[in-house]
């Protein structure tokens, strides 16, 4: 069976109000206390698995989730215990789940990695949850009073906590609402949930309480970052327009939702930021690139989500300045720079960001789109690696074209420097904050820095329809530029907030003249690499 719900943070500002939904006359309230089970080197979790045993009211149920095939769904099996059983081992304080059921059931395939028997005697109990669960059922309303819709969901509150199974004293909080798809349209599901989240500001988290958990054993609050993974872009050469760009904004939600997640649940950390920042600018060039395969793609997600890009740059690369740049230079003899005022004075941060209530919609109207129906659309007989030659070499031309700007600008006699107050599309971060200078040899590095991102993204994309053998050796050569060619922009980026800061702390001249050195040496190595491309041949 496949389960697909989805999961929001409930703000504690909102969460009056979404209770007195939650908590109708038709509601119910379960006390459910569950034991989590893996080895003790968590293999299970590592390969996306859930295992538990778990008191529903009057009864004892032992469930495993694995993977599922969208976003928002997971493969469940769920069997009922007999109670008389389960109380003796609980006695015995031997509780332990019976893994020899799941021979020949929908989920064996997700354990064909273990060997049952070993594996069952390895499992330890990790950690238990206590958690109170109030559940409505939502039908949607027929044509007219009488008759209803078979379109319903179950809504979900959860409130408890997660308790490390070897020390009771390590606790973390849980408080979280789930949407359940239970039958009919799943268009019904995702429009309450929208409706919800405009309501109550939710926030989506891909954070299981199986992955909770398996942090409080860890003394970890989030999980690392999530990068791309090309590897579960699933499309072929047969791919049809509208089931290659959804598979497409698939991958590129598995590198954004789990960080975004982790942002909205309270990490500060710089590399979630990052991956999420890399995510979205994928997406982003996706929606660009491919926005004619679909009629399902809604123009205000490109608007948002560069906003969102944007708002997480603005204060991640003055943010990482302050906290990694300075103690770096610091620590190789420069005096102190003081970036404190600098960050606070940007005002809007990841979690506001990523919380805003048009960004979480956006989302949610994404993963709706992964899981809707490729084959309805009018271009579903069309097939995508026919377009993808044209695409390919228009991002080619355009690369080449920004180089050949650069040159120019390069190989022209120096002007003065001009005032602008915001960096290129490229980068997407404003720098009103700090009043930099940018003259055109930098905003030409941004603009290519731009389009080779994008090159490399759509290459990327493309590259499963193709062939690896045939892709690797341009992908690689683009990737390193790329790779070069935005040092160098953050490198730049780096030296002029430290030209400016000059103006009213002489102790920045010492990062004035250290990017300066770091600019030259790199500057050939760059140049070798880009003309590299240029020299290579296509892959279409």
């Amino acid at each position: 069976m496949q389960e697909i719900e989805l999961k929001f943070l409930v703000p504690e500002l909102r969460l009056k109000g979404l209770m007195r939904q939650a908590k109708v006359k038709s509601s119910q309230v379960t006390q459910m206390a569950a034991h989590y089970y893996d080895t003790p080197d968590q293999q299970l979790a590592q390969a996306g698995i859930g295992l538990r045993i778990r008191l529903e009211g009057n009864t004892w149920v032992q469930t495993i989730k694995a993977g599922g095939d969208g976003i928002a769904a997971r493969l469940e099996h769920n069997s009922t215990l007999d109670n008389e059983q389960v109380q003796a081992m609980l006695d015995n304080n031997d509780l332990m789940p019976d893994l020899s059921i799941y021979k020949d059931t929908a989920i064996a395939p997700a354990l064909a990695d273990f060997k049952l028997k070993k594996l069952a005697k390895k499992l330890t109990r990790l950690y238990v949850t206590d958690v109170e669960r109030t559940t409505r059922l939502l039908i949607e309303a027929g044509s007219n009073e009488i008759d209803v819709s078979d379109n319903s969901i179950e809504v979900a509150y959860d409130h408890g906590e997660i308790i490390h199974g070897g020390d009771d004293t390590q606790r973390d909080a849980i408080q979280e609402i789930e949407f359940e798809f239970v039958s009919g349209d799943l268009d019904f599901l995702f429009a309450t949930a929208k409706t919800w989240c405009k309501r109550y500001k939710l926030c989506l988290s891909t954070v299981t309480k199986a992955e909770r958990g398996g942090l409080l054993i860890k003394g970890q609050h989030h999980s690392p970052a999530i990068s791309a993974n090309l590897s579960e872009l699933n499309i072929n050469k047969d791919s049809s327009m509208p089931a290659f760009l959804r598979a497409v904004v698939h991958n590129c939600l598995l590198q954004i939702l789990p960080n975004s997640s982790a942002i909205v649940g309270g990490s500060t950390y710089h590399e979630h930021v990052l991956q999420l920042y890399i995510g979205i600018c994928r997406l982003r060039t996706a929606l660009s690139a491919f926005a004619s395969f679909s009629d399902e793609v809604n123009p205000d997600w490109l608007l948002i989500i560069k906003q969102t890009a944007t708002l997480l740059s603005d204060y991640y690369d003055l943010s990482y300045l302050a906290t990694h740049i300075e103690p770096m230079l610091q620590e190789h003899g420069a005096p102190m720079v003081d970036w404190t005022a600098d960050v606070e004075a940007i005002k809007i941060t990841p979690i506001d960001a990523v919380s805003a209530n048009d960004f979480q919609l956006t989302l949610l109207e994404l993963i709706a789109f992964t899981m809707s129906d490729p084959s309805l659309e009018p271009q579903a007989d069309k097939i995508a690696l026919d377009h993808l030659t044209k695409i390919l070499s228009k991002q080619q031309a355009k690369f080449l074209k920004t180089e050949e700007r650069l040159n120019d600008v390069i190989n022209a006699k120096p002007d003065s420097d001009s005032l602008d107050s915001t960096r290129s599309d490229s980068t997407s971060a404003d720098s009103k904050n700090i009043g930099l200078k940018n003259n055109d040899k930098y905003q030409a590095q941004q603009q290519l820095h731009y389009q080779l991102n994008n090159l490399r993204y759509i290459g990327e994309l493309a590259a499963p329809l193709y062939g690896k053998k045939k892709t690797k050796r341009w992908l690689k050569r683009v990737v390193k530029a790329q790779k070069s060619l935005g040092k160098q922009v953050d490198m730049t980026y780096y030296q002029q907030c430290y030209q400016h800061k000059a103006l009213t702390d002489l102790n920045a001249l010492y990062g004035v003249g250290w990017f300066a050195a770091i600019l030259k040496d790199d500057s050939k190595r760059l140049q070798k690499q880009l003309d590299r491309i240029e020299g290579c041949a296509t892959f279409w």
